[in-house]
């Protein structure tokens, strides 16, 4: 990369603030109480709110690489920072709740995916030597924000209202998209030896990466982790009381819990995938996910083990879903990275969607955790096995300064 580490480590810094913003949507439970106290409506209905978020979120992924290259980085990232931004402030003037679910929900979504999947791709091309910490440290950034925020935007609800939350809400958060966008800039990828020796010898197109076995073999295992992890944290508190006998109160302190262990997993396992290897990280939490949700369904729970296996899946979720972008950039190269795994990344967008259908079909807790383990077990067998696709021979790169193509 032609930049020096100071102008790394601006971008760095400028991807974590934008990175911090955009994770502010997971505060969105926060809402849904105060919202159905003020317009009367069905907690169900306001919940259905973050499924919307989530949905669109995955879904622009697909689109998200397209608009870099037609826009650039910079002027992408501001521009999902003010469309994030704005669909929150005008939330702040709703009446209904199909104004909630296309304000709050597909345009706040559709901005943060936009500018989740590129600015942590961008990153990625900086340092292609150090892909999982640099992964860890954007993907953790993420769930800092929403920590954060918690404190912030709760206090907002209560202070201001919640109506008047969303405009505040907004206007910080289009603040600091926008304000880290400046610090961001476009990754160049060029022939330096580095670059090569530390990522996919041949850059995948998305039509060329489908073509490969390995493709799908990712998504089931993305699709499985994102799954487990998104189901779990959905219904920590239920799980605590009902399984776990705990009073609401202490099952609460979980919701935190996983907050905490989820961010610390992003940084500690995407750092770790650089040392020992990334597959072996991702199969090791797979495994105490398997474990965990095994231990849930069968043991007899306490206080301890009940937060044990909590902390130890969403430490894992939140490690892999660190894991799996620096992966595809080493399956299928840095060119693409951003739309393909735009691609893999619909595993969470399904995977949000999923947990709850499955539950409901499979008839409540038990069931689906022993569902889960099964997945977890498949897709650790894939992830000891899996390989990069047969590369051949190199084909010819385009010198990012020259514009010619080299062997």
């Amino acid at each position: 990369m032609k930049a020096s580490n100071d102008k790394r480590w601006l971008i760095v810094l400028g991807t974590i603030i934008v990175q911090m913003g955009l994770g502010t949507i997971y505060t969105w439970s926060l809402f849904n109480q105060p919202l159905v106290e003020h317009f009367g409506w069905k907690l169900n209905s306001v919940a259905v709110t973050f499924s919307i978020t989530s949905f669109a979120l995955a879904f622009s992924t697909l689109f998200a690489g397209k608009l870099q290259d037609k826009w650039g980085i910079r002027r992408l990232i501001g521009c999902a920072g003010i469309v994030l931004g704005t669909g929150l402030i005008l939330s702040s003037q709703i009446s209904s709740l199909w104004m909630l679910y296309i304000l709050a929900g597909v345009v706040v979504g559709f901005a943060d995916g936009t500018a989740y999947i590129t600015s942590l791709s961008n990153l990625i091309k900086w340092f292609p030597e150090k892909k999982g910490l640099i992964s860890g440290i954007s993907v953790g950034a993420y769930g800092t924000g929403s920590l954060l925020f918690k404190f912030i935007n709760g206090s907002l609800i209560q202070s201001v209202g919640v109506s008047h939350a969303f405009l505040y809400w907004g206007l910080i958060v289009m603040i600091m998209i926008v304000g880290g966008s400046f610090l961001v800039k476009e990754a160049v990828i060029n022939n330096n030896p580095q670059t090569l020796k530390e990522t996919a010898q041949k850059d995948y197109t998305v039509k060329e990466m489908l073509k490969t076995k390995e493709a799908y073999l990712l998504f089931v295992m993305f699709f499985t982790a994102c799954m487990s992890g998104l189901y779990l944290i959905g219904i920590v508190k239920d799980i605590g009381v009902s399984l776990a006998g705990l009073d609401v109160a202490t099952a609460g302190n979980a919701v935190a819990l996983v907050a905490i262990f989820n961010t610390t997993g992003r940084i500690i396992l995407g750092a770790l995938s650089d040392k020992v290897g990334r597959l072996k990280v991702v199969s090791g939490a797979l495994l105490v996910t398997a474990v965990a949700v095994t231990v849930l369904s069968f043991a007899k729970l306490n206080y301890g083990l009940f937060f044990t296996c909590v902390a130890g899946i969403a430490f894992s979720f939140g490690g892999n879903i660190t894991i799996f972008p620096a992966i595809i950039a080493d399956f299928f190269g840095l060119k693409n990275q951003s739309k393909n795994y735009g691609i893999v990344y619909q595993g969470f967008g399904l995977g949000a969607l999923s947990g709850s259908f499955i539950a409901a079909a499979l008839g409540g807790f038990v069931p689906t955790f022993t569902f889960i383990a099964v997945l977890s077990i498949i897709s650790i067998i894939i992830a000891l096995t899996i390989k990069a696709p047969s590369q051949g021979k190199p084909r010819k790169k385009e010198n990012a300064i020259t514009g010619k193509f080299a062997a």
